[in-house]
């Protein structure tokens, strides 16, 4: 289950990506009163975004928050990494944190790890082939068609 963090940051880059021009900006204040996102928490979810290059903010008058990158060329995967960690059921599946199970005799022969090895790998196919631009489609994009059904 991914946080409330998690959500919100996917929403408030959904309502960026939304906005009428390319590099357009939306305040603050806006996207926390139309997404129903605490403000407090979405300052901190924006100011994390943007020391990772997701997003960049201008202050005065035509200020705001924007993306940095293309909505295409964000995923959710790169996303959740950001927010909640490693996107892994268990500790000897993540990629990036790693850590042996300590009731694991042998890695190679568990059977619960070989299961949760293939939800890793659905996982990480969706949430990695999956855009912020494609959420605003209405289709599921060619190569995750089958995983949607």
């Amino acid at each position: 289950m991914i946080s409330q963090k998690a959500k919100y940051a996917l929403r408030a880059l959904v309502a960026l990506a939304k906005a009428d021009e390319p590099g357009g900006s939306r305040m603050i204040g806006d996207i926390a009163e139309e997404e129903r996102i605490p403000r407090k928490f979405l300052e901190q979810i924006l100011l994390d975004l943007k020391h990772h290059g997701i997003v960049a903010s201008r202050r005065g008058k035509f200020g705001g928050y924007m993306l940095l990158k293309r909505a295409d060329e964000i995923t959710f995967g790169e996303i959740l990494r950001i927010v909640d960690g490693p996107i892994a059921p268990l500790p000897c599946l993540s990629r990036i944190a790693y850590r042996r199970c300590e009731d694991c005799r042998d890695e190679e022969a568990c059977e619960i790890r070989r299961v949760f090895a293939r939800v890793a790998t659905a996982t990480r196919e969706v949430l990695d082939g999956t855009t912020i631009a494609d959420s605003l489609a209405e289709e599921v994009p060619d190569g995750l068609r089958h995983l949607a059904s």
